[in-house]
C-alpha cells in the first residue's frame, strides 16, 4: 500500500469518434466548465472512426483555455519520435503549457503493419519506446548546443537540431502493464497510466513495486513518478472499479485508491456530460478526504482501543512480546530469515460459536531450512500481511460506526460525516454504505485469492493444496458472515431500536474474519515469498 503524497488531479478520456466530432468538443468544454484538470483522447491512428488524436489535441487547444490535453496513450509505432517532441513542445508553447505526453509501445500490431508502420514483438516494442523516450527528451534539451545524434536499433538520428523546448516540464506518462515497461516506467518516466478494464487483479500494487524498485535502482525516488488511472465511468448498483457504482460512493472509492494504491490523477472514461459533471463535483470533496487521511494520527480519535485483532500500537505484521498465537508457530528462525512477521491469533471470540472447527485446519509443510528468500519475495510476502491490515482497520472503524449509531450519536468518523454532509443523508444510510462498501471488499479481496492466486500457488506448491481448499471453505463462511449483516442491516432499518442481532452480525463477522486472516497469513506468507503467485514475480 502506497501513498505518494501527490497533488491530486481529475481529468477525462474521452472517446474520439469522427462520427460526431463536434460533440467530441463539446465533451471537452464541459469538463473544462466543470473545473476539471485534464482532457485525453486514445490514439489508433489505423481506425477510421476516430478522428486523429493529435490533429484533435491541437484543435482543443485553440477550443480551450485552462484544461491540460494530452494523448492517452500515443501509438509510438506510427509516429516518430523527433517528430512528436517537436510537435508536443509546439503545442505546449502554443497552448501555454497545457499539453501532457501519455506514449505506449504500441498494440494491434497487424493494423499497425496495414498503415505501414513495422510489426514488432513485445520486447521490440519495450526496446525501441525506450529509444524514443531518449530521442524526445534530448531534443527538448536545449541547453546543449550540439545536434543529436543517434543510431539505434529503431531510430537513428544524423546531428538533429535540439528544440524548441516546451513551455513547462511535459510529463512523459507510459502505459505499461507487463514487468518490462513497468521498470521502464521507473526508469525514465513521469507518469504510469493504465486502465482499470486491463488491469488484472491486484496488479496496481504490483505494478507500483515494480516500478518503485526500478526508481530506486535508477537513482529516482518512487514519488517521482506520477500514478494515473484510467476509469471506466458509469452509473450502476454495483462496483467494478472506482468510478462505477452509484455516484455518492465514489468519493470513499477514490480517496482509497489514492492513499492505498498511491493514485494522484484519477481519469473518467466518459462520453456522457452528466457523468462528466458529475465526476467533477467529486473531486473537492476527495481531496479534503484524502488530506485528512494523510494528516490523521496512526490511532484515529474515538475508536476503541481493542478489537481482537487490532494492533493499534505495533507495526503492520508485528508481534508483541506477550501476544500468544492460537494459530501454528513454525520455528522462530522461519520468520526471521523471512523477514515478514504473520499476524498472531490471540484466541479471544466475541461469540459463543464459530462456523468451523479451528482445530481441523491443516498446515503447511515446513520451509527449508537453507532457504533464501529474494526481497521481491519478501514483498510478496508482505503485501498479503498489509492487505489484510487494512481490512483489519477498517474493520475496526466498521465496529467504531455501529457503536455510534446504537448510542445515537451524529457523527459517523471523519470520513463518513464529510460523506454525510456531501450527500444530505441520515446517519443509517451511512451505516449501511460503508457496511456495504466494507463488506464488498473483503469479498473481492477473496474473490481476487480464490482465482488469482490460489490455482497458480497450488500448481507451484502441491502439497499446499489441503491449506487452499480450508482456506476456499472458510472464504465461503465469511462470505455467509457477511450475508448475515446485510439481512441484519435490513432488519435494522425497520427496528431502529433493536441493536442485538446487528451486533451479533458484526461480532461473528469480526470473529470468523480475523481468525482467517490470521490464519491464511500463517500458511501461506512464506510459500508466497518462496514462489509468488504469478509467473515472473519472484
Amino acid at each position: 500500500m502506497s501513498d505518494y503524497g501527490h497533488d491530486l488531479e481529475f481529468g477525462v478520456f474521452i472517446t474520439p469518434s469522427n462520427e460526431h466530432a463536434a460533440g467530441v468538443v463539446e465533451l471537452a468544454e464541459v469538463a473544462e466548465n466543470a473545473g476539471l484538470d485534464l482532457v485525453s483522447f486514445q490514439d489508433h491512428p489505423y481506425q477510421s472512426k476516430y478522428l486523429d488524436t493529435w490533429t484533435l489535441i491541437s484543435y482543443l487547444a485553440a477550443a480551450t483555455s485552462s484544461v491540460k490535453l494530452a494523448p492517452n496513450v500515443l501509438s509510438l509505432p506510427l509516429r516518430q519520435p523527433a517528430v512528436v517532441a517537436r510537435s508536443v513542445a509546439s503545442l505546449d508553447l502554443l497552448s501555454g503549457g497545457r499539453v501532457e505526453l501519455g506514449i505506449g509501445a504500441g498494440a494491434f500490431w497487424d493494423a499497425i503493419a496495414g498503415m505501414g508502420g513495422e510489426h514488432l514483438t513485445p520486447g521490440q516494442g519495450v526496446d525501441a519506446l525506450t529509444e524514443a523516450i531518449g530521442i524526445i527528451r534530448s531534443l527538448w534539451d536545449t541547453s546543449e548546443k550540439r545536434g543529436v545524434t543517434f543510431d539505434g536499433e529503431h531510430y537513428k538520428l544524423k546531428g538533429a537540431a535540439r528544440g524548441p523546448a516546451p513551455a513547462h516540464d511535459v510529463g512523459i506518462w507510459i502505459g505499461a502493464y507487463k514487468p518490462r515497461m513497468l521498470r521502464l516506467t521507473g526508469t525514465v518516466g513521469d507518469g504510469w497510466i493504465p486502465s482499470v478494464p486491463y488491469l488484472e487483479a491486484g496488479q496496481i500494487d504490483i505494478a507500483n513495486q515494480r516500478i518503485d524498485e526500478a526508481a530506486a535502482g535508477a537513482g529516482r525516488e518512487p514519488s517521482d513518478i506520477r500514478r494515473l488511472l484510467n476509469a471506466s465511468g458509469q452509473y450502476s448498483d454495483g462496483s467494478d472499479g472506482p468510478l462505477s457504482g452509484p455516484p455518492e460512493e465514489w468519493p470513499m472509492a477514490l480517496t482509497q485508491y489514492a492513499v492505498e494504491h498511491g493514485i494522484g490523477t484519477f481519469i473518467a472514461m466518459a462520453d456522457d456530460p452528466a457523468l462528466i459533471e458529475a465526476f467533477a463535483e467529486v473531486a473537492e470533496p476527495v481531496r479534503e478526504m484524502v488530506a485528512r487521511e494523510r494528516a490523521k494520527a496512526p490511532v484515529t480519535e474515538g475508536v476503541p482501543d481493542f478489537i481482537p485483532g487490532d494492533r493499534p500500537e505495533h507495526e503492520p505484521g508485528a508481534i508483541s512480546a506477550d501476544s500468544t498465537s492460537a494459530g501454528p508457530d513454525p520455528a522462530a528462525d522461519e520468520y526471521e530469515r523471512l523477514g515478514v512477521t504473520p499476524t498472531p491469533d490471540d484466541g479471544r471470540r466475541l461469540t459463543a460459536e464459530m462456523p468451523w472447527d479451528e482445530s481441523t485446519r491443516p498446515h503447511r509443510p515446513e520451509s527449508p531450512p537453507d532457504i533464501e528468500y529474494s526481497e521481491q519475495g519478501r514483498l510478496v510476502g508482505q503485501h498479503l500481511i498489509d492487505v489484510h491490515d487494512s481490512l483489519r482497520r477498517e474493520l475496526t472503524e466498521l465496529r467504531h460506526v455501529v457503536s455510534q449509531v446504537r448510542d445515537g450519536e451524529m457523527a459517523a468518523g471523519e470520513a463518513r460525516n464529510q460523506l454525510n454532509q456531501m450527500a444530505m443523508r441520515q446517519n443509517d444510510w451511512t451505516l449501511g454504505a460503508f457496511c456495504s462498501r466494507y463488506c464488498r471488499a473483503v469479498t473481492q479481496h477473496h474473490t481476487l485469492e480464490d482465482v488469482s492466486v490460489f490455482p497458480p500457488l497450488t500448481r507451484a506448491e502441491p502439497a499446499l493444496e489441503p491449506v487452499i481448499d480450508r482456506l476456499t471453505e472458510e472464504h465461503h463462511a465469511i462470505h455467509d458472515a457477511i450475508e448475515n449483516v446485510d439481512k441484519a442491516l435490513v432488519h435494522h432499518i425497520s427496528h431502529p431500536g433493536d441493536f442485538d442481532r446487528l451486533q451479533l452480525a458484526i461480532d461473528t463477522l469480526t470473529d470468523t474474519l480475523l481468525s482467517h486472516l490470521s490464519y491464511e497469513e500463517h500458511e501461506l506468507v512464506e510459500p508466497l515469498a518462496r514462489v509468488g503467485f504469478q509467473p515472473g514475480q519472484v
